[in-house]
């Protein structure tokens, strides 16, 4: 298959190059200029797009994603798939869908999970928004791409589920961040709060795969200084896409809200800017009651 790929960052260019290894034609398009195995890059978006059969997104924002659909819409083949694996707004999935689909062409909205090295291994998961139509001839390339692909419903479900997953992931690592602090002060020794909550009802992802203490757990981002696995900038992203679309539909997310607003002081108020979300834990350590 011809595949176009816009926006080669840490995640797309991992994805672009599983995707070339595995065969297909793979032409990509970035404000940077990069080089990736397998892959030959053009100068814009439109010429990217051109007689591509499937064309790959992964892009910052709505507001991105909008021109861009802008741009390469209008260059697309009649029954080419646009796949959109950018974590944005729902609004700005349904529209750019809308936009697709007026102009004859199949879309999904496929926001991922996994982090920077699951786009290396091939093996994120796909939550996907789209007609039966659309996510058949998108699923061959997530199996690529990915480990699982779960088609979520109609277009803007995809984001629906990433933007709920996301808010669940950084509420329960604030609470495991807390509960570790709190367990040093009571003089509970971490290899020991690990083994009893890891095995019993307090298990969690963030506990029991993604540890924020060092030196416990299976190895994680803690355990190189907190260097970002999943930046805390981003959950800051997405904790504020969850209230953004918690505000659209009414939903009383009083955790979300919190969590929201607790990332926001960590990253653009202390320290957090450019370290792991589990960094969390430090945060508390060096905090009292008041």
């Amino acid at each position: 298959m011809k595949i176009a790929f816009i926006g080669l960052g840490n995640m797309g260019a991992p994805m672009a190059a599983n995707l070339a290894a595995a065969g297909h034609e793979v032409v990509g398009h970035d404000m940077a200029d990069i080089s990736i195995d397998g892959v030959t890059m053009a100068a814009s978006g439109a010429q990217a797009v051109s007689g591509a059969e499937a064309v790959i997104t992964m892009l910052p924002n709505g507001q991105i994603l909008r021109a861009v659909a802008n741009e390469v819409i209008p260059a697309m083949q009649g029954g080419a798939v646009l796949i959109d694996c950018s974590t944005v707004d729902v609004d700005s999935a349904r529209v750019v869908a809308q936009q697709a689909t007026d102009s004859g062409l199949l879309s999904v909205d496929a926001p991922v999970s996994g982090g920077i090295g699951g786009a290396a291994a091939g093996t994120l998961t796909f939550m996907a928004g789209s007609s039966d139509t659309a996510f058949a001839k998108a699923a061959p390339l997530f199996e690529i791409m990915g480990q699982k692909a779960v088609h979520c419903g109609e277009p803007g479900a995809g984001q629906a589920a990433k933007i709920c997953n996301n808010m669940i992931l950084g509420v329960t690592m604030i609470a495991t961040c807390e509960a570790f602090a709190l367990a040093d002060k009571l003089g509970l020794d971490r290899q020991k709060m690990f083994d009893v909550v890891s095995t019993s009802s307090g298990y969690s992802w963030t506990m029991n795969a993604y540890c924020p203490a060092p030196g416990v757990g299976p190895e994680s981002p803690s355990d190189n200084d907190y260097t970002p696995g999943f930046a805390a900038e981003l959950m800051l992203k997405d904790l504020r896409l969850s209230q953004q679309a918690a505000e659209s539909a009414d939903a009383d997310t009083p955790m979300g809200e919190i969590a929201t607003k607790l990332y926001e002081q960590f990253v653009e108020h202390e320290n957090g800017l450019g370290r792991d979300f589990s960094a969390m834990l430090p945060r508390f350590e060096k905090r009292g009651r008041s």
